[in-house]
C-alpha cells in the first residue's frame, strides 16, 4: 500500500555570455530554460523529506496492522500520528506543485524568441522541446491529482481506525481502494519521469543545434 515517490529532475546547462546587452534569440531561450531549472529547485527539495515521511508512515501502518483489536487505544494513538504525517505530506506536495507551476510559467517565455530563430533546425528542435514540456506538465498535473486522491484516502483510513466499531470488511475495502489509488500514482509518476528524461535529451539536442557554447550538468 505504501509508496515512495521518486522523480527525475531537469538537467542544467550553462554558457559564458559576453556582452549580453543585446541577446540573441538563442541566448534568450537559454536564459528562460535555465531559470525554469532554477525554479524547480524547490520542487526537488521536497523529494527527500517527502520520501522520509512516506517511509515513516509506512512503518506506523505496518505496526498498526500487526496489532490486535484489544489494543484499540494504541491503534487510535498510532493512527492519529499517521494522519498527522499525511497532512505534512499534503503540505510538501502543494509546495512541490507551486514550484512546478512557476517553472512552467517561466518556460513558456521561450515561445516568442523561438519564432525569431533563424535556423530551421534550431526552431524545429525548440518546438519539439515545447511539445515535450507541455506533455511533462500535463503528466505532473495527473501525478499531483492522483497523489492528492491517495492522500485523501489515507486520511479516511486513519479516521476509520479511530472507530471502535470498525468492521473488518470495511477496513479491507478501504485498503483495496488505497492500493488501486497508489497504482495510479505509480503510473503517473513513471509517465512524468519519462517525459522529463525526454525533455532533458531534447534540450541538449536543441543547444547542439545552436552556436551556444554549453557546459552540461550531467549530475
Amino acid at each position: 500500500m505504501r509508496y515512495l515517490k521518486i522523480v527525475t529532475s531537469l538537467s542544467a546547462a550553462a554558457f559564458l555570455m559576453v556582452g549580453c546587452s543585446n541577446q540573441t534569440p538563442e541566448e534568450q531561450i537559454h536564459e528562460h530554460l535555465e531559470e525554469a531549472v532554477s525554479l524547480e529547485e524547490t520542487f526537488q527539495e521536497q523529494q527527500q523529506p517527502l520520501q522520509e515521511l512516506e517511509a515513516e508512515e509506512k512503518e506506523i501502518y505496518n505496526e498498526i496492522i500487526e496489532m490486535d483489536a484489544e489494543q484499540l487505544d494504541e491503534i487510535q494513538e498510532q493512527s492519529k500520528e499517521a494522519a498527522e504525517i499525511v497532512e505534512e505530506r499534503k503540505e510538501l506536495i502543494d509546495t512541490e506543485k507551486e514550484s512546478i507551476d512557476e517553472a512552467k510559467e517561466e518556460f513558456d517565455e521561450i515561445e516568442s524568441p523561438v519564432e525569431d530563430l533563424e535556423s530551421d533546425e534550431a526552431q524545429e528542435e525548440a518546438n519539439q522541446l515545447i511539445e515535450t514540456m507541455d506533455k511533462r506538465y500535463e503528466a505532473y498535473n495527473s501525478l499531483y491529482e492522483a497523489y492528492q486522491t491517495a492522500l485523501s484516502l489515507d486520511s479516511e483510513l486513519y479516521e476509520m481506525m479511530q472507530d471502535e466499531d470498525l468492521v473488518k470488511d470495511d477496513l479491507q475495502a478501504k485498503v483495496d481502494e488505497i492500493n488501486e489509488s497508489y497504482n495510479e500514482v505509480i503510473e503517473a509518476n513513471d509517465e512524468f519521469n519519462a517525459f522529463t528524461k525526454e525533455y532533458n535529451e531534447q534540450k541538449k539536442s536543441f543547444y547542439e543545434s545552436t552556436d551556444l557554447q554549453i557546459n552540461y550538468d550531467e549530475s
